[in-house]
């Protein structure tokens, strides 16, 4: 019984159409009070309505087998970036029917508003594509699909409920990463704003002695095979590979404002695995630190093929802390794990002079032993505001502001530089390539 209630009552719904033909027969019956001359029309037109109704409802629950949806979503969705989902639907009535799908997607994307309405014919299949960004990590649960379906006559509309309940996962941002892999392979990464670094001297790491040949730099010479050969013969080297790139990540509550929808820590991961890639393509060892009021994660540098799913899998459960760094803790830390001299770059932010100068006596020590490149993020509302032209006596006041918190990131580069410590200022948006130009430009120079 309750089974028959929910399908002919719970899942049945009253369209507009037929609420225009009962308005009809309501005015008609108005009418014929004045118009004698109406009779029985309106009568006839009212059970005409009903019989349609009937009809209606006979075309909509006459047959078990309906229509076919199914909702096909990636394994894990990728942080920051729009995942294609896609519903799948094919129409077993006899007849054409109108289709209006409500699909139940995480509520960590906050829309309400997913409608979808599309046109099927009779054993007509369609594709319903569209986009979702998310701008948390964690897991999405998908839950249902809600299909109302309308006959021609459009009376009526039948709900019909897809059992398509799903937890997805949401992992960093590995969609830009095949993206840098591919461009990388075609030789295009000047495309997204990758430079190409030309090399400054040769590498030290000896290879082999070969044969002179036109284009082969002469400072290489190798005087001594040259003589026992009696021909010219050269020093071959090739690139060092196998240096230890660390990504450190901080997790404090400086790193908790928000850009475009994704918390600094978001932009930090995502440019910290696709450098991490670009690291092991270039033969050196990523590794991965993180650190707030304690140390946290620890991935020691390596360059098997595994080691970037160590890496996401670490920087997946990653969530902001609502405490200061404890720099202290990360010298130790990286004092007992990195051991050899290595390029260790550190994701932060710093909001004021003050900032930096507590935390800077620690980031000297850790260059003391290491290459460190501090990268912290210019605040773009602030640098619009100082852009704009001041209107009013408020305006000024503002202008001036923004311009002094610019003036004083500006300042903490200068600063950096000064202890002999590499940074990068750059906008949240452009981090990644900026990262990875940054390191490319090392790797040229050979500061390490």
């Amino acid at each position: 019984m309750k089974k028959l209630f929910r399908k002919y009552y719970t899942d049945l719904f009253l369209g507009a159409r037929l609420f225009i033909a009962l308005g009809v027969c309501v005015v008609l019956f108005l009418f014929s009070f004045f118009m004698p001359f109406l009779g029985d029309i309106p009568y006839f037109a009212f059970y005409a309505v009903l019989v349609l109704v009937v009809i209606d409802l006979l075309l909509l629950y006459r047959t078990q087998k309906t229509i076919f949806l199914r909702r096909d979503v990636p394994e894990r969705l990728s942080n920051g970036d729009d995942n294609e989902v896609k519903l799948y639907l094919e129409n077993f009535y006899n007849f054409p029917i109108t289709v209006g799908i409500i699909d139940e997607i995480p509520f960590q994307f906050q829309k309400r508003d997913l409608w979808f309405s599309v046109n099927l014919s009779s054993r007509e299949q369609k594709i319903i594509t569209y986009n979702l960004r998310p701008t948390k990590r964690g897991e999405y649960d998908f839950g249902i699909t809600r299909i109302y379906v309308k006959s021609p006559l459009g009376f009526l509309s039948r709900r019909l409920n897809v059992a398509n309940q799903k937890t997805v996962p949401v992992y960093p941002s590995f969609l830009k990463l095949r993206q840098y892999e591919l461009l990388a392979v075609s030789n295009r990464l000047t495309d997204i704003g990758i430079k190409k670094m030309r090399r400054i001297g040769h590498s030290m790491e000896f290879d082999q002695v070969k044969t002179y040949v036109p284009g082969d730099d002469y400072r290489t010479v190798n005087w001594k095979a040259t003589a026992r050969r009696s021909e010219l013969m050269v020093n071959s080297y090739t690139d060092e590979k196998a240096q230890h790139i660390y990504c450190v990540i901080d997790k404090s509550r400086a790193m908790k404002m928000p850009f475009d929808g994704l918390s600094l820590l978001d932009y930090a991961i995502n440019a910290s695995l696709i450098l991490s890639s670009v690291a092991l393509v270039k033969q050196d060892k990523a590794g991965l630190m993180t650190i707030a009021e304690k140390t946290g994660k620890v991935v020691p540098a390596d360059r098997r093929p595994t080691q970037l799913n160590k890496i996401m899998e670490v920087l997946y459960k990653e969530k902001t802390r609502y405490l200061e760094t404890d720099m202290e803790a990360l010298f130790v830390s990286v004092r007992a794990t990195i051991k050899q001299r290595s390029l260790i770059v550190f994701f932060t932010n710093f909001e004021s002079m003050s900032a930096l100068e507590r935390q800077l006596p620690f980031l000297k020590r850790i260059a003391k032993y290491h290459l460190l490149l501090v990268v912290f993020f210019e605040n773009t509302s602030l640098k619009s505001l100082s852009e704009e032209p001041a209107k009013d006596v408020e305006g000024i006041y503002i202008k001036t502001i923004a311009e002094k918190f610019a003036f004083e990131k500006k300042q903490m580069v200068k600063e950096l530089a000064k202890h002999g410590i590499l940074s990068l200022l750059t906008a949240p948006e452009n981090l990644t390539v900026n990262v990875v130009n940054k390191y490319l430009a090392i790797k040229a120079r050979q500061q390490i």
